[in-house]
């Protein structure tokens, strides 16, 4: 008699327990529920603010100081010739940049943008900026003339203008090199199976 007493009062009390602790975590479900706030989506109106900003930033641009490929290709000739001196500088990320870029150019991240002052000195030197087509490009360079640069040159065709154009590209691992078919983001994937097409594949620091 007084085992069955234990047994069932063990009983009742883990079925107490259990349905305290499913009581508990429903209220706290409930109280997350009434505390966290509606997501408000505001993208259309920030995406017309930003066609907005970036018509402002290309206004800070002269006419003659917005380049197209073959402008660019001109002056970069120049500039590699010795015939004209200007800063020549890709704002890509720097796996970008070391994938592959025009040769004897400079970098700068645009994410660095605040070092400009440090590492060009002179508020007049001319200074042409390109991205890989021409967001970033803009935006940087309305920021320089906002430094007090005022020699600032956009060339607004960027890298892919530059590939689709013909003309090379180099890295350290390949050397010069042209791209015969340029991607974004280029997958190595079977287009009926969705499969990789390799097999095997280390880790890769991109």
């Amino acid at each position: 008699m007084k085992k069955l007493f234990i047994f069932v009062f063990v009983t009742v009390f883990t079925l107490a327990a259990a349905g305290c602790a499913v009581g508990n975590r429903s209220a706290v479900a409930n109280d997350l529920a009434v505390v966290r706030p509606a997501v408000a989506d505001d993208s259309t109106v920030l995406q017309e603010d930003e066609k907005k900003a970036w018509e402002q930033a290309t206004k800070v641009f002269p006419a003659e100081r917005i380049l197209n490929v073959q402008q660019f290709k001109e002056l970069y000739d120049k500039v590699m010739a010795g015939k004209e001196d200007a800063y020549l500088i890709d704002l890509r990320t720097h796996p970008e940049f070391y994938a592959g870029h025009i040769v004897g150019t400079n970098h700068i991240h645009a994410g660095h943008m605040y070092t400009f002052p440090k590492k060009i000195k002179n508020k007049d030197a001319k200074i042409v900026l390109w991205c890989r087509t021409k967001k970033r490009g803009a935006y940087v360079g309305e920021r320089l003339v906002q430094y007090g640069y005022t020699n600032v040159w956009w060339y607004k065709d960027g890298i892919v203008g530059w590939i689709n154009a013909g003309y090379p590209l180099c890295n350290h691992f390949m050397g010069l090199f042209k791209v015969t078919e340029y991607h974004k983001s280029f997958t190595e994937i079977d287009k009926d199976t969705k499969k990789p097409l390799y097999r095997i594949r280390e880790f890769h620091p991109y």
